[in-house]
């Protein structure tokens, strides 16, 4: 039996390899040390490497971003982590006007070599202040690069191109994904933020995702095939900057897009991405371009009121469908349903 090793011990064995192969690395945030550690992904850090480089910190997410930003100046490779992207939002101005900033306003003489953690994601009654997916927010800031892993394979490298990038990553976790398991054999080398991952090959439609939309399109995608549909499945795995080469090549080849964005619709990277193909690869386009995504509205905190609120693979094959004009089956889709809407798995015991 092959080992196995899941998403979130793929992002402590990145943090550990980064305080183990560079003294000026530092990993605090709130909740850092805690004995469930941020979801398991910085369980013993503190232990191995000591209260001076793995620390907690107070609730004050505007200055704990500040102390980061200025630790990056002064020769640190600072790792801060939000539990809740939406707490971070109090750090905006830090992050903006200041992260963002810095290279730009010095003459490329100067860098901030830090990485914000944010975790995000939805379901189990987390409700409109809780639940946000707002990468398109970070994504517009010209200066912060924005990472979306969605494989347990591939985000150790993610995070170790991310740490090890001279300038401001941020680094987006979706919180239905630290369970995902993969074999150890599996886990990617070192990887470049801004590059695309090509997950499978076909010729009916493009699909473009990010995050754990990238999970619901993988089941999607083994629906289709096995009804003849073969889909070309590109994994974002960096929403800014974004991999146009990756994903224009592909529309050249099938004609079609369909866009999934864990986001709300408007404003939103899928918009972005349709945007730049109209512009880009209109020649080669069969049909409209479209997009699934979060509505324009916040989630509720009840399951009732988020019954069809998110994307599911089911919506993704019935989409691909109207795309291609084929009637296409996805009850084995809701079939295969263990858990209710709101969670992963039965694994999943929430609340954060």
């Amino acid at each position: 039996m092959s080992e196995k090793t899941t998403f979130a011990q793929e992002v402590r064995d990145a943090l550990h390899h980064a305080l183990s192969s560079d003294p000026s690395v530092l990993v605090f945030g709130l909740g850092v040390p805690d004995p469930k550690g941020v979801f398991g992904t910085t369980t013993d850090l503190q232990t191995i490497h000591g209260e001076d480089r793995v620390f907690d910190m107070p609730t004050s997410e505007n200055a704990m971003t500040g102390i980061a930003i200025g630790a990056a100046l002064g020769g640190f490779k600072p790792i801060l982590t939000h539990q809740r992207l939406d707490f971070a939002l109090l750090s905006m101005d830090q992050l903006v006007n200041n992260a963002a900033k810095w290279h730009f306003m010095f003459g490329g003489k100067r860098n901030v070599p830090v990485t914000i953690r944010m975790i995000l994601g939805r379901g189990w009654g987390q409700g409109p202040t809780h639940s946000q997916n707002l990468q398109s927010w970070f994504a517009h800031i010209p200066g912060l690069k924005v990472v979306m892993p969605a494989l347990a394979s591939d985000v150790k490298s993610l995070l170790l191109a991310s740490i090890f990038d001279p300038n401001p990553v941020i680094f987006l976790e979706h919180r239905w994904l630290h369970n995902m398991q993969t074999d150890v054999s599996t886990v990617m080398a070192p990887a470049k933020l801004g590059e695309a991952k090509l997950l499978s090959r076909g010729d009916a439609v493009t699909i473009v995702s990010m995050s754990y939309m990238t999970i619901e399109a993988l089941h999607a995608v083994s629906c289709l095939k096995e009804q003849g549909v073969e889909i070309d499945l590109i994994d974002l795995r960096t929403v800014s900057p974004i991999d146009w080469t990756k994903i224009e090549k592909s529309v050249e080849k099938t004609g079609r897009l369909l866009v999934l964005d864990t986001g709300f619709k408007q404003v939103s990277i899928a918009g972005e991405i349709i945007t730049h193909i109209i512009e880009t690869s209109w020649q080669h386009l069969k049909s409209q371009p479209v997009r699934l995504t979060a509505p324009n509205y916040s989630e509720s905190t009840s399951p009732a009121l988020t019954q069809n609120y998110h994307v599911r693979a089911d919506d993704i094959v019935t989409k691909v469908g109207e795309i291609i004009d084929k009637e296409l089956n996805c009850q084995q889709l809701i079939d295969q349903r263990s858990s209710l809407h709101d969670v992963p798995g039965d694994w999943f015991t929430g609340p954060f």
